[in-house]
């Protein structure tokens, strides 16, 4: 004692303590535990927390800021149908001609999924529309251009006139006319008499009248030896609206 007495000194005294108290507080230090929200995002370095460091099931929906995840932040094959919501990926969130022909599947576009007015004409292609694909009645008259309209037959219906029926050896002609509003679009003539052998059409045309087709007129003859008999010439008229 008396030996270490004499190398003890005020100063070896203070330094021995202050060499104490600094090691007591770095043990101290080390065992102790960072409390809860200890650690915030201004004591975390840039590039520090990667993705080995994050917890399974950590970065939820909550914790992501709008617009965080962009596209180049997405891996390949990342996001499958199975992860998206019903009804996520709208029109407005595709972009020009992501959707093409081979994307999508056989009747996978049905008449309730096309927009009014979405199939227009120059987006027909020839001959896409045939007479199977055309509903009943789908065709009406205001669907057709006035050109072809205008080619066209309505109200179709049949005339027929006779002459008298005699055995007077002199030509007989008949008009058949066809009712007001209707033009003839065709026609024909017979002779009628069971022993009229030797009568014959000798004239079968559309009647005209102010150059308008009025009707049918037929004219019928004997010829050779008079006939004797009775007979009779009918002149048939097909009319329609045009």
């Amino acid at each position: 004692m008396r030996q270490l007495s004499r190398h003890l000194s005020f100063a070896n005294v203070i330094s021995c303590i202050a060499l104490f108290v600094a090691l007591s507080g770095a043990a101290y230090a080390a065992k102790t535990t960072l409390g809860r929200h200890a650690v915030k995002t201004r004591n975390l370095a840039n590039g520090s927390v990667t993705t080995l460091k994050l917890h399974r099931g950590s970065v939820t929906t909550l914790k992501l800021k709008d617009g965080a995840v962009t596209g180049p932040k997405i891996g390949p094959g990342a996001v499958g149908a199975t992860a998206l919501a019903a009804g996520s990926v709208r029109s407005a969130q595709l972009g020009g001609g992501v959707v093409t022909e081979g994307k999508l599947k056989n009747g996978a576009v049905t008449e309730s999924k096309l927009f009014n007015s979405a199939v227009t004409n120059s987006k027909i292609g020839p001959n896409a529309v045939s007479a199977g694909k055309l509903q009943d009645g789908a065709v009406s008259s205001g669907k057709l251009a006035p050109g072809l309209l205008g080619q066209l037959v309505k109200n179709v219906s049949y005339v027929g006139a006779t002459s008298a029926t005699d055995s007077e050896p002199k030509a007989k002609t008949v008009t058949a006319s066809c009712p007001a509003g209707k033009q003839v679009t065709g026609g024909g003539a017979r002779v009628l008499g069971a022993e009229a052998t030797t009568v014959v059409i000798t004239e079968s045309v559309p009647a005209v009248v102010a150059e308008k087709r009025t009707g049918w007129t037929a004219t019928a003859s004997e010829v050779g030896t008079p006939l004797g008999k009775p007979w009779a010439v009918e002149a048939i008229a097909i009319c329609a609206e045009f």
